[in-house]
């Protein structure tokens, strides 16, 4: 299995640093703490992201004028995980969170914390050349012979970002439900995605799952090289609204809006140059990497997917990841109406 590799992969350590230092370069204003003030009734709208090109639509749609022509401000605030947000979306310090899902976030609905899942964000192609996501094996435990399919890693270390109640952890059970082995089957270690790379190189992890551009720099360093993506259709990520957002005046224009940002990007991955150079701006990537890296698609609605969240709920009691064992109805917090205003 080998994919498109990096046209300069040394360019990924300047990737590593933007991400983590994007905050408020991202276009909006930065509220810091989430209660800056902004409100639905007066035209703004509070967003909390993790800044990633996985959230295109949502860069997309600022920088072409969407919101604007809707007659929303947007007031973005930059978290470092979709489970830093949950509070604030429950407490109405935001209105918007665009981000992964987790397992801590069903621990709190189960709490009793209020909000509804509105929306999805990127979907896996399923394309084992062109997966933004991908289960990267140590090429030393390949050569040698140790790991030839999925199921030898059973018993083994791999990397996860976020651990395995992360989107990642979801991730990774989804690739390996492929040859029968579940998160209870491995050693997941919570390491974030610039780190797996040297963990692999000096065999602290097996295996990793990294995101691209970074999956892709270390197949072309030769450090590991994938053997499995997850499945077409497989999601981690989505659009969550506060319970006031709801019923709230913009909410339909908001989630029209970000979807024709949705619709602005490529089905098959490989975008225009304007949208890169959106991303590029935005994010503060470089434009080359971007082009290099693997990209997830978009539903044109953005529709969410009930069917995912019913998995990753599975996945995660099983692994004891959530703190109940009675799932949650979880018909009862996704909203899919918006997605069909913004289709109709």
């Amino acid at each position: 299995m080998r994919r498109r590799t990096l046209l300069s992969f040394a360019s990924v350590g300047v990737l590593g640093g933007a991400l983590a230092a994007c905050g408020p370069a991202v276009t909006g204003k930065d509220t810091g703490s989430g209660s800056g003030g902004g409100s639905s009734s007066s035209g703004t709208v509070r967003v909390g992201h993790v800044p990633s090109s996985l959230f295109a639509p949502l860069y997309v749609a600022d920088a072409m004028g969407f919101f604007e022509d809707a007659g929303i401000t947007l007031e973005l605030t930059p978290l470092k995980s979709g489970q830093d947000g949950i509070p604030m979306l429950a407490n109405d310090q935001l209105d918007v969170m665009i981000a992964g899902f987790s397992a801590g976030m069903f621990n709190a609905l189960d709490q009793g914390l209020a909000f509804k899942i509105v929306g999805s964000m990127g979907i896996s192609p399923g394309d084992p050349e062109n997966s933004p996501t991908a289960l990267e094996v140590s090429q030393k435990l390949l050569d040698d012979g140790s790991v030839s399919s999925v199921a030898d890693l059973k018993g083994r270390k791999i990397g996860v970002a976020g651990g395995p109640g992360a989107t990642g952890g979801y991730l990774l059970a989804a690739m390996l439900e492929e040859e029968g082995l579940t998160l209870n089957d491995v050693e997941v270690s919570n390491l974030s995605t610039p780190d797996q790379e040297p963990a692999l190189t000096n065999g602290s992890v097996d295996a990793a799952t990294p995101s691209a551009p970074f999956s892709t720099a270390m197949e072309e360093a030769g450090v590991a090289s994938p053997l499995a993506v997850p499945t077409k259709g497989t999601t981690g990520t989505g659009v969550l609204y506060s319970e006031t957002f709801v019923g709230a005046d913009l909410a339909q224009d908001f989630f029209s809006a970000l979807a024709k940002g949705s619709q602005e990007l490529s089905a098959d991955g490989a975008q225009t140059d304007e949208v890169y150079q959106i991303l590029a701006d935005t994010l503060g990537q470089e434009i080359d990497v971007l082009k290099s890296a693997p990209m997830y698609t978009y539903l044109p609605d953005l529709a969410p997917q009930p069917d995912q969240l019913e998995a990753m709920q599975t996945v995660w009691i099983d692994a004891e990841q959530i703190t109940y064992t009675e799932p949650i109805d979880v018909t009862t917090v996704v909203d899919a109406s918006f997605a069909e205003g913004a289709s109709a």
